[in-house]
């Protein structure tokens, strides 16, 4: 490994489980009160939040949940608001978005501060050489969220490259380190999304691999089909993420402020996965809608169980590309994605949502589940 895969940034706050000085601290903690939040979020949608502090330590994050709970003031954690959708009327309580920052390398370890812009992260491992998150580039958030929601894309998931998760405890009140086999991690889904209220991410740790400048085996076939290899093959690792990007800017799916069709966050919907009998089901749906000649999409998951195309599903329903009138509305690029045209409001996606959802469980038997947390609202 060579020296400039080392490197360090300073100005962290610490992981540990001190107790902060806690008058103190909070003086240094931003606050706003009706504070606009629906800039926060991909989405921009969403009313204000009653309190509105930003903490840019491990300790101030500390203090202001420690002084939420006491209180027993409703919390809301903000990253990088890539995975939200807050009802229009806000959220009356504390908003604390977590602004900390951290990038420590050493060798083939790394360390995120949770809130390290992911997408950036991504790109400095890929210079320094290091093989194992490169095809997770160019999705929007920040680093603490990548654990909760175990970030996937183009055949890579972080659960395979996360070595433990530094957070709050909220119910034991005191600072924990989770290895990642106590992770929970399973498709979009971790013990940190399944008991949200109890975790606080702060930092995220992982073990990447040095393969000379390589990716990791590719396992996408869209990927490996575009660079002209086979899946199982090393490419560049800045080939693999330059490719990535171009593949995920395709559809919608990088940020650009002035493209409607990013104005979403990412999949809306996450691809189910079937049981046996509910798979032998779906196909008869499939068979009685389209034709005994179509065979729907079909992936081995986990516990034996199928995965289908949350896209497909919602493609072959007659929701396509474009589709709607109102201010929200699909994505022009890609099915799964819907957007804000730019005067939308969350009532409007949410109708679009319900209207997607139950179209699909109408034409094929199966209910989709929304991949962003929604706030205030529901579907």
């Amino acid at each position: 490994m060579s020296g400039d895969a080392r490197r360090r940034l300073t100005g962290t706050g610490a992981a540990g489980g001190a107790r902060p000085a806690r008058s103190r601290t909070l003086e240094r903690v931003q606050e706003l009160h009706d504070a606009p939040l629906a800039p926060l979020t991909t989405f921009r949608l969403g009313g204000p939040a009653a309190r509105l502090r930003t903490a840019t330590t491990d300790e101030e994050v500390v203090a202001a949940v420690r002084e939420a709970d006491a209180a027993g003031t409703p919390l809301l954690i903000v990253g990088g608001g890539s995975n939200l959708v807050i009802a229009d009327e806000g959220f009356q309580g504390t908003a604390l978005r977590i602004a900390t920052a951290g990038f420590e390398l050493d060798g083939t370890r790394l360390e995120l501060a949770a809130g390290e812009n992911w997408s950036d992260a991504v790109a400095r491992t890929v210079e320094a050489g290091l093989a194992g998150i490169e095809c997770l580039a160019g999705i929007p958030g920040s680093a603490g969220a990548t654990p909760i929601q175990n970030v996937g894309a183009y055949g890579q998931e972080v659960s395979a490259t996360i070595t433990d998760v530094v957070a709050y405890d909220r119910r034991a009140d005191e600072t924990v380190t989770i290895p990642n086999s106590e992770c929970g991690f399973s498709y979009r889904h971790s013990r940190f999304k399944a008991d949200p209220s109890r975790y606080v991410v702060l930092r995220v740790r992982f073990e990447l691999e040095d393969a000379g400048g390589l990716s990791a085996p590719l396992k996408y076939a869209e990927t490996a089909r575009v660079l002209g290899v086979e899946p199982g093959d090393r490419v560049s690792a800045q080939t693999a993420r330059e490719t990535v990007l171009k593949l995920r800017a395709g559809k919608g799916m990088v940020l650009d402020p002035e493209d409607h069709d990013t104005w979403s966050a990412g999949s809306f919907f996450t691809n189910p996965i079937l049981d046996e009998e509910e798979f032998a089901a779906f196909t008869v749906r499939v068979a009685e809608r389209l034709g005994s000649d179509v065979a729907a999409p079909a992936f081995p998951g986990e516990d034996g169980r199928t995965k289908t195309s949350a896209a497909w599903l919602i493609d072959r329903a007659g929701f396509t590309k474009g589709y709607g009138t109102g201010p929200a509305r699909i994505s022009t690029k890609h099915t799964l994605a819907l957007t804000n045209r730019g005067d939308a409001s969350t009532a409007d996606l949410l109708a679009l949502a319900r209207e997607v959802r139950d179209g699909v469980r109408e034409a094929f038997g199966v209910t989709l589940v929304n991949e962003p947390v929604t706030v205030g609202c529901a579907l």
